[in-house]
């Protein structure tokens, strides 16, 4: 294989030819794209200060979020802290969190939890009537808040639909894919709304005062992974077509217990389970994890998905398993009863078998970056969620932040944008003229296959410069046709944007040379002190650079 040049990414402002004037125009104050907790959450708190349109890319209730089964980390309880859910935070974050997100998160987060009850959304009690609170990986107190024992994300997704349903001057619009942000070329650059298109409308264009990007994350970058089938990294594509900032890309995180069955898509096992009490062992029976983390199964969980990869390495076995048959009478089905039901579609029953897993990838912990308040480096652009890198996770999620991170950011977003944007709209003729070469016709299907069995093998979670570098050969080549064309449905689309960012992904990672988190490169092992720094670029400034922690930066390991 010939590497071909790079510029094809970096060249491509819009993914399709169009002139502004002649399509449909649509107004509003702000426009949300995206329904997971961080849009609805924004929506809610953006209708009090103007309309609101919100975009799923397909039904309203597909997301990350819905899909969540572990549950809220808050600090709910007498016996818990602020400043020991903080230093969980920080020390799962590898040394890169910003300590003035971290603050932010934790602290505002008690609250979302507050309104949220006020709002109906339905959680598990305890006999006395108080928050039943679960442990996870990584934290050292119960403050976990569920529901239904694993439907956490599936109710939290409810009670926001409804609020938005309910909520005056918000529109919702189902099934509506963003193909590009459109900005203004009088010399502020500022993002003016988005191109977007509708099987029913065709392409159309929303104005907005204020746009969001709450569009999620990316794990369909990766052939095994826990999101569903909407998480093309559609968000950061579009944000790095505009001249977005772009920050910590390198880190990606991957869930160490998903469902192996040969064959079958890679479902959620929660860290709940672990939780819980669940062993992890081999095919033997032994608890491998013991020994490699004093947190045993409920380390970190970029700490136990390597452990787990190492020992199917070296074992050559193609999964290990979740040993539950020591748990009381009834316990499992009574705290887990959604994950006894999708087990038991497989013939599994876990008061008697040992559950098959394996890690998958599960988060984006990069993204467009953000400050505090959602502000991106493009005025009148804000991004929350998972599609945003503003710090709270450094480089490793700490279990059951992320609905937390989208709603106090959410509502952060929503609060910056009533005190910010301009006020009114200001629609501008935009032309765009997309040039490619002529090509027979492609095989979308088989270029996402290669991508994704690609990023998997070399990208996932051990890399190597070697490695890495012949992924960027691979990208030159798939990028000679699958980004020198034109589509007019999204599966083209989302193809570029997957090409896009795992191109991105493979240039941080190699960027990035030391192991960190969930980053972790055979070739240089150790975790250097010297690239304690987040990695941010551009299409404007294609070479990384670093950037200087915010606030006043992160101390090592716990707090307190």
């Amino acid at each position: 294989m010939v590497p071909v040049p790079m510029h094809i990414y970096h060249d491509r402002r819009f993914l399709i030819p169009f002139r502004s004037a002649l399509l449909p125009q649509i107004f509003t104050d702000v426009l949300v794209i995206g329904t997971g907790v961080a849009g609805l959450r924004t929506a809610i708190e953006a209708a009090a200060h103007g309309d609101v349109i919100v975009l799923a890319k397909e039904a309203v209730d597909l997301s990350n979020t819905s899909w969540a089964q572990g549950g809220i980390a808050a600090v709910l309880s007498d016996q818990d802290t602020v400043a020991s859910h903080v230093a969980d935070t920080l020390e799962a974050g590898a040394g890169l969190c910003d300590i003035g997100a971290v603050n932010a998160l934790v602290d505002e987060g008690r609250h979302e939890i507050a309104r949220l009850l006020e709002w109906g959304m339905r959680i598990d009690r305890a006999a006395d009537g108080s928050p039943a609170l679960g442990l996870e990986g990584g934290h050292h107190h119960a403050r976990i808040v569920h529901t239904d024992g694993d439907a956490t994300g599936y109710e939290l997704a409810r009670c926001l639909i409804e609020r938005v349903r309910a909520t005056r001057g918000i529109r919702v619009f189902d099934r509506c894919f963003v193909i590009d942000l459109l900005r203004a070329a009088d010399g502020s650059g500022r993002v003016l709304g988005a191109l977007s298109w509708h099987p029913r409308y065709g392409l159309q264009i929303i104005w907005a005062r204020a746009t969001v990007l709450a569009s999620g994350g990316a794990g369909q970058v990766f052939r095994e992974t826990t999101n569903p089938k909407v998480a093309t990294g559609d968000g950061v594509a579009m944000a790095w077509r505009a001249g977005a900032e772009l920050s910590d890309l390198e880190f990606f995180q991957f869930h160490p217990t998903a469902l192996y069955v040969a064959g079958a898509g890679r479902m959620l096992i929660s860290e709940a389970v672990r939780g819980e009490g669940a062993y992890l062992v081999n095919r033997n029976g032994d608890r491998f994890m013991q020994g490699l983390h004093p947190m045993a199964e409920l380390a970190p969980r970029d700490v136990v998905s390597k452990s787990i990869v190492r020992h199917l390495s070296g074992s050559g076995e193609s999964h290990v398993f979740l040993d539950c048959r020591h748990f009381a009478p009834g316990r499992f089905v009574e705290r887990f009863p959604g994950l006894a039901r999708m087990l038991a579609g497989f013939d599994i029953d876990p008061t008697r078998d040992r559950i098959p897993v394996t890690p998958a990838a599960h988060y984006m912990i990069g993204g467009v970056r953000t400050d505090l308040d959602g502000r991106t480096s493009l005025p009148g652009l804000w991004a929350c969620g998972e599609v945003a890198a503003n710090g709270v996770h450094g480089a490793n999620r700490l279990a059951s932040n992320s609905l937390l991170d989208g709603l106090v950011f959410g509502r952060r977003v929503a609060v910056s944008i009533a005190r910010e944007a301009p006020p009114e709209v200001l629609p501008r003729a935009i032309v765009s003229e997309v040039h490619t070469a002529t090509h027979g016709e492609l095989d979308l299907a088989d270029i996402r296959s290669s991508l994704r069995s690609a990023m998997w093998r070399n990208v996932g979670i051990e890399r190597s410069g070697a490695h890495l570098t012949d992924v960027l050969s691979m990208f030159a080549f798939w990028g000679r046709y699958g980004m020198d064309e034109v589509f007019s449905t999204p599966e083209g689309w989302e193809v570029q944007n997957l090409l896009t960012v795992g191109l991105l992904m493979t240039r941080a990672a190699l960027a990035r040379n030391e192991s960190r988190g969930t980053h972790q490169r055979t070739d240089v092992p150790a975790t250097d002190p010297a690239q304690a720094h987040h990695v941010t670029w551009s299409i404007a400034r294609l070479e990384p650079v670093a950037r200087a922690l915010g606030s006043a930066g992160v101390a090592a390991g716990r707090a307190g």
